[in-house]
């Protein structure tokens, strides 16, 4: 016999109660569920972008180049190789016997681009005088002649242009060129005088120090010593082919060189030691 009441149905007042209570409880349980997991994964998408912060940014060694910068270092790259092949090819052909197809064939270019950066072939040429003369006038600049006593610097001075204008046949050729041409073209570049005037200026400051010490006369020009010193060195070159035929010399050849660059270091040196 079933129990009286037992399946007597509560009253709706204490049913709900009880449920609101359940409920309550449940939600604040819930709610603290939630904030925990929501704090949690706060922390861990901190972490995460905190990590991807410090390898997806790029350290100083790694940080790539400016793209202008670089196209700059590829535009002077490019006019470099240019002028470097104009050179061979006006020394080789002379003004008049250079074609402008050729250096850009050898460069890889077009005459388009040839005549963007110069102008024409004659603007080519000119350029290639200019760079030449500013690359020897540099290196002398870079030799840092003060640092020696005079007659040492000079003698480094005189090995210098004779090996450099050794090494550098094309760069006479090109003289040669222009002085055939009754220098036609270099009148036309004014700022030459200016950068050629800087190795009067080092020859005239050696002078005064050697003077000064006792070891150079008192009466050299600059500008003659300049002159003596690279008509010695430019004949090795400019002559190399007649007078070695004439005369049994081979210019080319190591030990020659070596006792050519002596003799005109003896020649320069006792033409300024004073007496």
């Amino acid at each position: 016999m079933a129990r009286q009441g037992a399946n007597r149905p509560q009253p709706s007042g204490l049913i709900s109660a009880h449920s609101r209570e359940h409920n309550v409880r449940q939600s604040k349980a819930d709610g603290v569920s939630v904030g925990q997991s929501s704090m949690a994964k706060s922390t861990r998408s901190s972490r995460n972008a905190a990590t991807s912060a410090r390898t997806t940014t790029p350290s100083k060694a790694n940080k790539p180049r400016d793209p202008k910068v670089r196209r700059i270092k590829n535009a002077d790259a490019t006019r470099e190789n240019i002028l470097d092949e104009a050179l061979r090819e006006f020394s080789h052909s002379g003004y008049s016997g250079a074609r402008v197809d050729r250096i850009a064939d050898k460069t890889r270019t077009s005459k388009r681009m040839l005549y963007y950066y110069f102008g024409s072939k004659e603007g080519l040429y000119l350029e290639v005088l200019k760079e030449s003369y500013s690359r020897i006038r540099g290196l002398e600049a870079a030799f840092h002649l003060e640092d020696l006593p005079p007659m040492l610097a000079l003698r480094k001075l005189v090995e210098l242009t004779v090996d450099y204008q050794s090494t550098h046949s094309d760069f006479i050729r090109v003289i040669m060129t222009e002085n055939i041409h009754r220098g036609e073209h270099i009148v036309q570049i004014p700022e030459l005088k200016t950068v050629n005037r800087q190795i009067i200026k080092l020859i005239t400051q050696l002078c005064k120090r050697g003077v000064a010490e006792g070891v150079f006369r008192d009466d050299i020009d600059p500008v003659h010593l300049h002159m003596n010193i690279s008509s010695l060195s430019f004949f090795n070159v400019s002559n190399q082919y007649t007078f070695g035929y004439l005369f049994g010399l081979n210019f080319t050849d190591k030990n020659t060189q070596a006792a050519r660059r002596e003799e005109i270091v003896d020649t320069i040196t006792r033409y300024v030691r004073a007496p």
